[in-house]
């Protein structure tokens, strides 16, 4: 971790560093906790899930229950367990759900997240690439709002994240989307922490199948900093945040994680949108994946990121 904790407000060929010195606040952690804050995500560790049989795709009736029996999950607050028969490593079947569930969901989007943009992330959880979700209106918060349970099922997994509101629009169309595409029509930056949940059980076991890919892509809700728009020349690759769980400094994190620059992130999210037929619209936000690795949080806890010049920001769990 000494290169994420290294990050000062000096500045990296002409760029303003984002950031805090975490080390410094460095100190043990009380036994109940750990780099990925609460031990509460299952019985499985990281990266220990045994991939399902299962490789074949699912037919479109078996697309049409998975994503009925997560709406069930999702709306009733119950957790589910996915039938084995219906149990797959075949991606283009995870995004058939994941569209099918946006589709009866039906309530407006806010803008789009990343999962597993990270390469720390898709190998916890078993991910051939990176995992798209909805953000939905009514589920992004001003840092320091009080988070209602009503958001959860099973967990509050806190990820750390640079997030753009867009000023223009990307409709879907044949021409791919460029970074220069996307950086022009960049409205606003701000630190975020992006917080995932899932109707399944034992979040890094239901990576056998992809579960939280299912699952709108883990995604439930967004707690949002202080924009700016004067961002173009902070060094977001090279800074990053520290984060808080109730005053207990558990690491930093790097732009860098993001595929390499939250721009670039923004660029694949732009172009999976493109691909599948979705606009993404002006007004709207992307995250672009977490800088931070996770960070599971309980009812009463206090999640802070520190990303320095760009503010605080605080999610509070009722």
């Amino acid at each position: 971790m000494e290169d994420s904790q290294a990050l000062g407000a000096a500045t990296t060929e002409g760029r303003t560093a984002v950031g805090r010195r975490g080390a410094s606040d460095a100190a043990e952690l009380p036994s109940w906790l750990s780099t990925r804050g609460r031990a509460i995500y299952g019985s499985t560790p990281p990266g220990g899930a045994v991939p399902c049989g299962r490789t074949s795709p699912l037919s479109d009736s078996e697309v049409a229950d998975v994503a009925a029996l997560i709406f069930r999950g999702r709306s009733g607050r119950q957790r589910q367990t996915l039938p084995e028969e219906l149990r797959t490593r075949d991606w283009p079947s995870v995004i058939k759900v994941l569209l099918a569930l946006d589709r009866l969901t039906g309530r407006p989007p806010a803008g789009w997240k990343i999962g597993a943009a990270s390469a720390e992330i898709r190998q916890a959880e078993g991910l051939p690439g990176p995992s798209p979700g909805l953000i939905y209106q009514g589920t992004v918060f001003p840092s320091g709002a009080e988070l209602p349970p009503e958001l959860f099922v099973n967990y509050r997994n806190c990820e750390c994240e640079f997030a753009f509101e867009l000023a223009a629009d990307f409709p879907a169309r044949d021409l791919p989307y460029t970074e220069s595409d996307a950086r022009a029509g960049i409205g606003s930056l701000f630190g975020v922490i992006e917080l995932g949940d899932s109707v399944f059980g034992d979040w890094y076991g239901s990576s056998s199948y992809f579960g939280t890919c299912l699952d709108n892509g883990g995604g439930a809700a967004l707690v949002t900093g202080t924009p700016t728009r004067d961002w173009a020349d902070l060094d977001l690759a090279g800074g990053g945040m520290d984060v808080y769980l109730n005053g207990h400094y558990l690491k930093s994190g790097r732009g860098a994680a993001a595929m390499g620059h939250p721009v670039t992130s923004l660029t694949w999210m732009l172009n999976w949108a493109r691909e599948h037929g979705r606009d993404v619209t002006a007004g709207q936000i992307i995250s672009t994946g977490t800088c931070t690795g996770h960070l599971f949080a309980a009812r009463g806890d206090t999640v802070t990121a520190d990303f320095g010049e760009l503010g605080i920001v605080e999610a509070r769990f009722g």
